[in-house]
């Protein structure tokens, strides 16, 4: 009877595993692949490209010489036409495409093939760089076969997914592969929240559609890992991401993003153990721009946010994408943690497409003085910020710190730069060397061995620090 019932035990669990598998693994791509193909299309663009010839052929100078630029500035300018290829996807019967922005970005034409035969002219109805993504229109009355965007929400680590696309111009190519990873940030975009997958996805496939099981786009293929071609690390933008901006291009041509006017940076463990935060979260606010929607909501620079519109802010990167997402224009209320406790904010967002709030130019450095002096605790030199400094870098008139001239070997600051400016230590403004001295005195007589400093770095941005001392 024992013997029955191994047996019995071991048929149900092989059967099960099998029903599991059958389930999970696709026997075929092919019904899927068939059924999307026709709305997925091979982008081609052409471009004007400018260049000067050289007039002295048989002269040639190294990389970076000045006389390099000067003879090219004699030679005689030649127009040629540069091609760039990519991929799209219909969302619409009347042909509206969606790709990237990179794909069609400076294009003077756009030529869309559907089909792998049918080729029409297209339009661009808007595009948005900072999300590198842009929708056209198909210059024709036909009617198109649309897909529909699914909820990458819902995508899990593991789904199948595929990717068609125009990879090296080849033409409809179908790769399989599975979700690798969620909220990669990769360095491309300001808004990053990608997916990461091993279909295979190479050049060319850029503006393509990444398909789960159900034929609806969860991703849009922008970005590879790696030269040359795909090593099994693609990348793209998560649908529920990319619906709010397509709306919006094809209403209005362009996007409407909320604006709360703050620089932020990542809370570290020693700036939450000095504000006596239960751990390091939220998004810190190293300052605010003048007349911003915060400034008039009554937002300071050392303020983190913890919670926006009611959704908690973990980690820094979460809170621009929010932000952004929101409508233009609404009154939320923005949680902050200030003096050790928490207090309530109501902030009417304005909008980011027409602040000058992250226009940022390069300063030039203020001349040095002679009047210096050594904070041996810091092992750093300084010098007190002068008028001259103040106007040259454009920075607010009633600004007191001292200015880095040097820092030693093994210095507690060491990744600090020379002309950043100490301007707050222990939120105490620096107003003379002293003033410093006398804090990191206070503090490495305490236990507490971490000191919260100020400064503007040399982009004049304003950044809190936190400072391990010995």
């Amino acid at each position: 009877m024992s013997k029955i019932k191994k047996l019995l035990i071991v048929f149900f669990t092989i059967t099960f595993a099998s029903q599991v598998s059958s389930k999970d693994i696709p026997a075929s791509f092919a019904d899927l692949a068939e059924r999307l193909m026709p709305s997925v299309v091979n982008i081609s663009t052409t471009t004007t490209v400018v260049t000067n010839t050289n007039p002295f052929p048989g002269f040639e100078f190294p990389p970076g010489s000045p006389f390099e630029d000067m003879f090219k500035e004699f030679g005689t300018p030649q127009k040629r036409k540069s091609a760039a290829l990519g991929s799209g996807f219909i969302i619409d019967a009347k042909g509206i495409v969606i790709t990237n922005n990179h794909v069609i970005q400076d294009a003077e034409d756009i030529v869309v093939r559907v089909g792998g035969d049918k080729e029409y002219k297209a339009t661009i109805i808007g595009a948005d760089p900072l999300s590198d993504i842009a929708v056209l229109q198909i210059d024709s009355k036909e009617t198109f076969i649309p897909v529909k965007f699914g909820d990458s929400d819902k995508a899990r680590i593991g789904d199948w997914v595929i990717a068609i696309g125009n990879p090296f111009g080849l033409g409809g190519t179908v790769t399989s592969g599975i979700i690798s990873a969620r909220n990669r940030s990769i360095g491309l975009s300001r808004y990053e929240d990608y997916i990461q997958t091993d279909a295979s996805i190479n050049s060319g496939n850029s503006g393509g559609p990444l398909f789960d099981m159900n034929g609806d786009v969860v991703g849009i293929n922008t970005a590879i890992l790696g030269k040359g071609g795909s090593i099994g690390i693609g990348f793209s933008i998560p649908s529920n991401s990319a619906k709010k901006v397509v709306s919006q291009l094809i209403e209005f041509g362009e996007t409407k993003r909320g604006w709360l006017g703050v620089r932020i940076q990542v809370v570290t463990k020693e700036i939450a153990d000095i504000e006596k935060l239960d751990e390091p979260r939220g998004a810190l606010v190293a300052s605010v721009a003048e007349k911003s929607p915060s400034d008039k909501a009554g937002i300071k620079a050392g303020d983190i946010i913890l919670e926006f519109n009611g959704t908690k802010i973990n980690e820094m990167k979460e809170l621009p994408k929010i932000v952004a997402q929101t409508e233009v224009g609404k009154t939320v209320e923005v949680k902050v943690w200030r003096n050790k406790k928490e207090i309530i904010k109501k902030i009417k967002l304005g909008r980011l497409e027409t602040s000058s709030d992250f226009k940022e130019e390069k300063k030039e450095e203020a001349p040095k003085t002679p009047e210096i002096s050594e904070i041996k605790s810091l092992k750093i030199i300084v010098r007190p910020l002068s008028a001259e400094d103040i106007k040259q870098r454009k920075l607010p008139n009633q600004t007191t710190g001292l200015v880095i001239t040097n820092i030693g070997k093994n210095s507690p600051v060491d990744y600090l730069n020379v002309g950043d400016i100490i301007v707050e230590a222990q939120k105490k403004k620096i107003k003379s060397t002293k003033d410093l001295e006398d804090i990191v005195g206070t503090v490495l007589k305490s236990n507490q061995k971490t000191i919260l400093i100020v400064i503007y770095n040399n982009q004049n941005q304003r950044r809190y620090i936190g400072v391990k001392l010995d």
